[in-house]
Order: structure tokens, then C-alpha cells, then sequence
């Protein structure tokens, strides 16, 4: 049974979990992440909504605390995305090498994602450090699929917050896909569409201008969900806007 203790590593862990072969070093793991579950842990999924399958309860701080310990390693996130354990699975956004990761397996584990806490942990903190990551904005932005929809936005918002190396022209392109998603009533899309929303207000006046216009002509809208997003990313953008303004001066 996972302990009922809050869970600090100790001084053994590092080299448990750095030792043995493959199929070793993921039994290490997850003994490591039982040992570190704790009840509070477990009850938190379900006051963030998140309805998590396999999962024993574990904080993310101890599960960023793992990936220290086991370091970046392809083939074991891989082995790791194979156990179904939802701790796990965070696991690998944070051990696998963003470099390595093909389209394939992308598309893979996103096929998979059934919570939105798999779901955008990868996005933010793997994904979108890939290659291929705006292409599967585009790609998994137009899918019907619950999970794979809020993917491509999560991912978008993501990339707002971390590509340093993309200009303007992307996120202006992906206004019209964001027009699009908003008109999702589905509760985990139409918040990963105003995250994306909102998370264009970090690239600059250009885009945040821009993504104003979208917000406000959403706001205005007949349909519910797209103007439930135009108001809620409204309130973000304008205080980015009126800072962008400040910092200007």
C-alpha cells in the first residue's frame, strides 16, 4: 500500500532508481512514486477534476523530484508511458528527450490522454520542446476528439509561453483555429482555447493586438461557448495590453 507519509526522498533513493536494467529501473520508479503517494495526494485529483485512471496519488513536486533522480532516458519514459500509471505518465514529460520524440509517438500518447492533467503536463513540459510541435497544433487542433482538441490548444498555449525562436507569423496563423475551437461547448476544449487565447497576449503588442480583436469579436458572439471564450481571455489580454503599453514607455 503507498505510504501515508508526506514523502521525501530518502538518502537510498538516488541510487535505487539509478541502478539496474531497463524493466529494473521502471519497478524502481514506481515503487519510489508508492512509497511517495499520499492520501491528501490522491483526494487532490478529484478537487482539480481530474479523473485520473491507475493513479495512486502522488504530488507533482515529488514526481519532478524522480525526473531528477532518473535523468533524461528516451527508452525508459517510453517503458514508463507503458505502465498506464498516471503518475507515471507525468513522469515521462520530464525524463524523456523532447529531441527523440517522434510524431508518431506523439500521436501515439496523445490517443491516449483521458484528463486533462496527462494531457497538458505534456504539452507544457515535452511536447512542445519537439520539433514537431507546431505542426500537432495545427493537426490536433481541428480533431473532434475531446482530449486530442484540447491538445492542440494546450500545446499552442504552451508554445506562447516557451518557443523563443518562432516570430510573430505562427501565432497570427493560429487565430483562425482558435476561432474555430471556440465554438466547442465542451468544457476542457473551451478552456484549453482560451488558454491559448490568453497565452498569445506574451508575444508582443503585434500579437496581442491581434489577439484582442479575436476576444472581443468572440465576446460578441451568438454561441455560448465562443463567447464565454472571448470574455474570459479578454480580462487577461487587456491587463497584458495596458502593461505592454507601460513597459513601452
Amino acid at each position: 500500500m503507498p505510504s501515508k507519509t508526506s514523502g521525501k526522498p530518502t538518502k537510498t533513493t538516488p541510487a535505487a532508481v539509478a541502478q539496474g536494467g531497463l524493466d529494473d529501473r521502471v519497478q524502481q520508479a514506481l515503487a519510489w512514486l508508492e512509497a511517495h503517494a499520499t492520501q491528501r495526494d490522491r483526494e487532490n485529483l478529484a478537487r482539480f477534476g481530474i479523473d485520473a485512471k491507475n493513479a495512486i496519488g502522488v504530488s507533482m513536486a515529488n514526481i519532478q523530484a524522480l525526473a531528477k533522480l532518473l535523468g533524461r532516458n528516451h527508452k525508459l519514459a517510453a517503458a514508463l508511458w507503458a505502465t498506464g500509471c498516471y503518475e507515471a505518465r507525468l513522469l515521462t514529460a520530464y525524463v524523456d528527450d523532447p529531441e527523440l520524440v517522434s510524431p508518431e509517438q506523439m500521436d501515439n500518447w496523445c490517443c491516449e490522454f483521458d484528463n486533462w492533467g496527462v494531457c497538458d503536463t505534456l504539452c507544457f513540459c515535452l511536447f512542445d520542446r519537439t520539433p514537431h510541435a507546431w505542426a500537432k497544433v495545427a493537426e490536433w487542433g481541428g480533431r473532434e476528439e475531446e482530449f486530442i482538441k484540447r491538445a492542440g490548444f494546450a500545446l499552442l498555449a504552451s508554445l506562447a509561453g516557451h518557443d523563443k525562436r518562432s516570430g510573430d507569423e505562427p501565432f497570427l496563423t493560429s487565430l483562425p483555429l482558435i476561432e474555430q475551437g471556440a465554438c466547442d461547448d465542451r468544457h476542457l476544449v473551451k478552456k484549453g482555447v482560451s488558454w491559448a487565447l490568453r497565452g498569445l497576449g506574451r508575444r508582443g503588442t503585434r500579437v496581442c493586438q491581434a489577439a484582442i480583436t479575436v476576444a472581443e469579436r468572440l465576446a460578441e458572439s451568438s454561441h455560448p461557448g465562443a463567447r464565454w471564450v472571448g470574455r474570459d481571455a479578454l480580462r487577461d489580454l487587456t491587463k497584458r495590453a495596458s502593461a505592454l503599453k507601460r513597459a513601452a514607455r
